[in-house]
């Protein structure tokens, strides 16, 4: 046998042979976690679950208002030119502008999220919200004027008043802890608020284009700021 042929071969059973019980062992524990092939085999409702439409019933459709209902007939999507006003463990409000898009909702019918167009005094605004169950949780807006903003609240205390039949109260005050944005000229920021609801950490780029952390006292004011490209200038 050629002599370069005898150390591939060579070389393939050392390769072999190192693949001991042991390096197998570790091989398989670098794997990630998953579910067990029985358990993925107990929760599969369908092998050939419905994935197209073979013929379509109408090419359009018009409506002011379609709603989704579950199998017990509670609306759980709803999707209009007007959406219909909030409503909240039983009780529908007046919403604060007009939107035309979708609205999700809970087992019960109470509102938690959407997203959709609004009709707002400042311009068309485009908005998606995911809600707690009585006041906004996160949230999108692209507003008329170029701005962007993302902004995460606190969830606020579940408080039930006796004067709206013990149902929970809408509204409730609570800090938004995490705003991410891009205002209109184009500056980009991300703020840290405390239980206050006052920012106390912001990141952001300076108009000369410096990367800066600034630190804010209770006040709002700005007590240290850390911005290593534009110190080195100085």
């Amino acid at each position: 046998m050629n002599p370069r042929k005898i150390a591939v071969v060579a070389s393939s059973l050392s390769a072999l042979l190192a693949l001991t019980p042991q390096s197998a062992k570790a091989q398989q524990a670098a794997e990630p976690k998953r579910p067990s092939l029985e358990a993925l085999q107990g929760i599969i409702l369908d092998r050939a679950p419905q994935t197209n439409v073979a013929v379509v019933d109408h090419e359009r459709i018009s409506a002011k208002r379609i709603d989704i209902v579950g199998d017990d007939g509670t609306i759980r999507m709803t999707l209009a030119g007007n959406t219909p006003a909030p409503i909240i463990d039983g009780l529908q409000y007046k919403r604060a502008f007009d939107v035309a898009g979708m609205i999700l909702y809970d087992a019960k019918g109470s509102e938690r999220g959407g997203f959709g167009v609004a009709d707002m005094p400042s311009g068309t605004t485009a908005v998606l919200a995911l809600d707690h169950p009585a006041m906004d949780a996160a949230g999108w807006r692209v507003s008329a004027d170029g701005s962007v903003m993302f902004v995460i609240n606190q969830a606020p205390p579940l408080i039930r008043d006796p004067g709206l039949g013990d149902r929970l109260v809408p509204g409730v005050q609570t800090p938004t802890r995490i705003k991410l944005s891009v205002a209109a000229d184009g500056t980009p920021a991300v703020s840290l608020a405390d239980a206050g609801d006052q920012p106390r950490v912001r990141m952001t780029v300076t108009a000369e284009g410096y990367g800066a952390i600034e630190f804010l006292d209770a006040s709002g004011k700005v007590v240290h700021v850390l911005a290593p490209e534009r110190d080195q200038k100085r």
